[in-house]
C-alpha cells in the first residue's frame, strides 16, 4: 500500500536511486554540496514535462503553490526559476542522457518478448531523424546551415526498436549535422534488422553493416546501376515486380561493397508506385523484406506523437547545454512511463496514462488504482485526429 505517498513520488520510485547518483557521480566526481540537487533538478523537469508546463516562470509558480507537498516529493528546498536555469545551464546534460538510456534497457527487457513478424524473431531496428525547429536570435549555436542565414534547428537522431517502439540510441546535434554521421555512432548487432530510408544510402556504411553480420532493408534508388547475376520467381498478384541478385558496376561503389546484393520491386497498389528495395538478406521471402520497411513509418509516428505529447518543441533555456538537458528528461519521462504501464500491466494507452497524470500528480492514491480506473475504458472509442503510440 501507498497510503500517504503522492502519485508523484509513486511513479519515481521507479527509477533506481543508486544508480541515479552513480551516474552523477560519474559525471560530477568532485562536487561540492549543493542545497539544489541533480535529483531535486530531473524532479521539477520531470514535473514540468508531466503537467505541460510553458515556461521556467510557470514551474516556479506551480511548484510553489504545492507547499509542503514539495517536501514529499523529494524536493527539500525552495524552486525559483534562477535555480533552476542555472542547473540546466551549467550541470552536464550527460546525466539525464545516461539516465535516459539506463531507463531504456530496462524498458527493453519488459518488451523483448514481442514480435513484429510472426516469422521474425531477430531485432528491428529503424533509423531516421527529425528536425526540431528554432528561432535563431535565441539560438545562434543552432544555424540550420551555412547558406541558412535566417533559421535555426536540431536534429534528434533516433534508432527506433521496432518490436517495443522504444528508442535504443539517440543523439542531438544541429540540423546540418548529415545522418549518416550519426550513423558512425552506431554499435551494430549482429543478427539484427536494420531498415532505413535513402537519406543513408552508402555503401561504405552498408558493408559495415554486413561485416558485422547484421542485415538492412533500404530503399534502392530507381536508376542504380547494376549487373544482374540472378532472378527469383514472384508472386505478382501480392505486388512483387521483381526479385534478383545483383552486383553494383559503378567502380567506386563495386570496391565499396564487392558483394552481392538481392534488388526487390513492388508495386503498391493503393499508391499506384513503385517501390525499389536493397538488402543483404536472401533467406526471407521479398513480402517479408517490403513489409518490415513499411513498418519503418513507425520511426516517423514517433516522431509525430513525441512532438505532440512532450516538451521538445519550446524551451525553458537558450543554451545548449539546456536543450539537451529538456530533451534527455523528456525521453526519461515518456520510457518512465511505458516501464510503468508495463510492470503494473495497465490496459490504458501511453497517451491516456499520460494525460491522467498531468492532473493526479499529488493525488495520494496507489497509482495502479489511479491508472486502471475503468472510467478510463472509454478511450477504447479513439478519436480518429489523435495519434497513438501502436501497443504503448
Amino acid at each position: 500500500m501507498n497510503l500517504g505517498t503522492t502519485v508523484f513520488t509513486q511513479l519515481m520510485e521507479h527509477i533506481d536511486h543508486n544508480e541515479f547518483h552513480r551516474i552523477v557521480k560519474r559525471h560530477l566526481p568532485r562536487r561540492r554540496r549543493m542545497p539544489f540537487t541533480c535529483w531535486d533538478q530531473f524532479l521539477c523537469m520531470a514535473f514540468a514535462q508531466l503537467t505541460y508546463r510553458d515556461s521556467l516562470r510557470d514551474i516556479e509558480t506551480c511548484l510553489r503553490t504545492l507547499g509542503k507537498k514539495l517536501y514529499h516529493v523529494g524536493i527539500r528546498t525552495a524552486v525559483s526559476r534562477s535555480t533552476l536555469a542555472h542547473a540546466n545551464e551549467h550541470r552536464p546534460w550527460q546525466i539525464y542522457q545516461d539516465l535516459a538510456l539506463s531507463l531504456i534497457a530496462r524498458a527493453r527487457i519488459l518488451y523483448h518478448h514481442e514480435h513484429l513478424l510472426a516469422e521474425l524473431e531477430a531485432a528491428v531496428y529503424a533509423l531516421d531523424s527529425t528536425v526540431i525547429e528554432l528561432c535563431l536570435a535565441l539560438f545562434p549555436w543552432a544555424k540550420a546551415a551555412h547558406h541558412l542565414k535566417t533559421t535555426a534547428a536540431l536534429k534528434l537522431h533516433t534508432q527506433l526498436d521496432l518490436q517495443s517502439n522504444l528508442p535504443v540510441f539517440a543523439r542531438v546535434t544541429e540540423a546540418a549535422v548529415h545522418d549518416l554521421h550519426v550513423f558512425d555512432e552506431l554499435v551494430l548487432e549482429p543478427g539484427a534488422f536494420y531498415v532505413i530510408d535513402r537519406g543513408y544510402l552508402d555503401f561504405t556504411r552498408l558493408r559495415k553493416i554486413d561485416q558485422a553480420g547484421a542485415f538492412f532493408v533500404i530503399r534502392a534508388k530507381k536508376n542504380l546501376h547494376f549487373q544482374r547475376v540472378s532472378s527469383r520467381r514472384v508472386d505478382k498478384p501480392w505486388g512483387l515486380m521483381v526479385d534478383q541478385t545483383i552486383r553494383l558496376v559503378v567502380a567506386p561503389s563495386l570496391v565499396t561493397y564487392p558483394d552481392y546484393l538481392r534488388r526487390i520491386k513492388i508495386r503498391d497498389i493503393e499508391q499506384n508506385r513503385a517501390f525499389y528495395f536493397l538488402t543483404n538478406n536472401f533467406v526471407l521471402d521479398a513480402l517479408t523484406i517490403s513489409e518490415l520497411h513499411r513498418r519503418r513509418w513507425q520511426v516517423e509516428l514517433f516522431f509525430r506523437w513525441i512532438k505532440q505529447h512532450l516538451r521538445i518543441k519550446s524551451f525553458y533555456g537558450t543554451s545548449r547545454n539546456a536543450v539537451n538537458t529538456q530533451i534527455w528528461i523528456a525521453l526519461s519521462v515518456f520510457v518512465l512511463v511505458a516501464i510503468v504501464k508495463k510492470e503494473l500491466k495497465l490496459e490504458a494507452s501511453l497517451y491516456t496514462i499520460l494525460q491522467v497524470l498531468s492532473v493526479a500528480l499529488f493525488e495520494k492514491t496507489p497509482i495502479n488504482e489511479v491508472l486502471s480506473d475503468s472510467r478510463l475504458q472509454f478511450e477504447n472509442i479513439q478519436d480518429p485526429n489523435q495519434l497513438s503510440l501502436f501497443k504503448l
